[in-house]
Formats: C-alpha cells, structure tokens, sequence
C-alpha cells in the first residue's frame, strides 16, 4: 500500500493525492493511515471506512450496470471447500443472486486447499488455521463443532462418554476433531480404529443419517444439513475452536473488483 502508485492510477500527482488524504483526515477528525518510512497502512478506523466505502462504490458500479447496462454478466469465480459449498453456501448462494443479478458465480469446489492453482481464481474460501502464505487472507468465521446422530437416535441425547458406544466417523483432514470435542468435557478418546473414514463432511453426514454411527462436525454444517431435511440430529453441545474459514485474495487477472468486492463483503455477513 502507497500513495505513489495510487496516484499513478488516479493520474494526479503523489502530493496531490496526500493532500486529498490529509483534507479528508481533518475533516473526519481522526487519521485514516499509519505513516511510517517505507510503511503506510490503515487504521482501525480506516480499515473500517474503506471497508463501507469499497461497498458503497461496489453498490454504485452494480446498480449502474443493472439499470443502464454493462454490456455482458459479470461473471466471478469462486473457489470454495467442497463441504462448505455443498453444506452451507450453495443454500445461501440465491440470496446472493436475487439482490445482484448482474453478478453471474461459478463454484470450483475443491476437497483439499492445495489441489489447485489460483490463476483462473477472482475470490477463494479455505478453512484451517491460517497456514497459507500466498496471498493476502482475511479470517470471516468463528467456528464451533458439534455431535451429530441420526435424527432416530438423537431423541434421546446420549451423554458424552456414550458417543463413544457407537462407531466413530472420521473426515480426512479433520481427525483431531473428536479429541477437541472430547477433551472439553474431560473425555479422553480412545485410540481405537474408526469404523469409517471419509474425505469430506458430506460422506460423513450421509453416513450417519442411515444411522451408521456418530460424527464431530462444524456447527454450520449440522445445523445447514438439518434445514435441508438431512436425518440428522445434534446430541451435544457446541465447542468452540481455533479453525476458520478464510477469505483468500485470487490471482484472476482480468477480476470485476467492483463485483468482487460486493461478493466478499456478502461473504462476511453470512460467516459472521
């Protein structure tokens, strides 16, 4: 982030445009950046501005072409864990279209973060711990993780150590899930074969809606795969933990920023 190459692209002068910045700082009657040699970033007051501004113009740019015409659909896509695509954003993904109809999405589901590139990527969604370290990241979710039956067996909720007197279900990629959720409870779990072990979340919840045995899975997901008529059920309560879902800037060269940036902001509402 710097004010020569911003000016470059407004095509004004690099004293100009710290001019504009120092006006517009006096006017709000608090500083917008952190000066520093070799070193500008915003504060919190100017991370939240330039978050309501960038909507704002993402708003004008979309309501301009949805009256006036733009010419073609603008088109972004979006990479996204399959799990959460199929569990969550593909049920939120209309709400989306309804209010921004100029904004056309196409889903690259993907089972693990590193399967592919991101060349061809306007936005991506990952879930962990922050482990990446290419390319800009932004945390958009608290998680929690939950027990989930089949919805015939969830009637009556088991206590904790009895989620063990049915057959575990492991998620590739997410096996220290039951020992999380245990050891809130002071439950130690067992170091015993799992009766299935599957790659993603969705295998998972099928699994246990034909009452095949218990899983540990986001909150989101559960609660997503019941609203959707799933036979599942939640049989404990929710724990918190360390993994997110992650907002991660794509590589696509020719990306709309003004769809774009509309895309992540709706994104943050429905994570939050």
């Amino acid at each position: 982030m710097n004010f020569t190459a911003a000016a470059e692209e407004l095509g004004i002068t690099q004293t100009a445009l710290s001019l504009h910045v120092r006006s517009l700082e006096a006017q709000l009657g608090c500083p917008l950046f952190f000066r520093a040699a070799r070193n500008l970033s915003l504060t919190e007051v100017g991370q939240a501005y330039a978050f309501s501004v960038r909507r704002a113009l993402g708003d004008i740019d979309l309501s301009t072409a949805s009256l006036f015409g733009s010419g073609q659909m603008q088109e972004l896509v979006v990479r996204v864990p399959i799990s959460t695509a199929t569990l969550f954003l593909a049920r939120k993904l209309p709400e989306f279209s309804r209010t921004h109809s100029g904004v056309s999405i196409r889903l690259v589901s993907n089972i693990w973060a590193e399967s592919a590139g991101r060349e061809n990527v306007d936005a991506e969604l990952r879930f962990g711990n922050n482990e990446w370290n290419d390319g800009p990241i932004s945390r958009i979710s608290k998680e929690r993780i939950v027990p989930i039956a089949a919805k015939t067996q969830g009637k009556n909720h088991p206590s904790t150590k009895d989620l063990l007197q049915k057959p575990q279900i492991q998620i590739l990629g997410f096996q220290d899930m039951w020992r999380r959720y245990l050891s809130a409870f002071d439950v130690q779990y067992p170091a015993t074969d799992s009766s299935y072990t599957v790659d993603t979340t969705i295998a998972a919840v099928d699994i246990v809606a034909e009452g095949g045995g218990h899983a540990v899975i986001l909150e989101r997901f559960a609660r997503t795969a019941i609203e959707t008529g799933r036979s599942i059920a939640i049989v404990g309560e929710a724990i918190p933990i360390e993994q997110s879902h992650f907002l991660v800037e794509g590589q696509k060269s020719n990306s709309n920023s003004a769809a774009k940036q509309m895309f992540e902001a709706w994104l943050k509402q429905i994570f939050a």
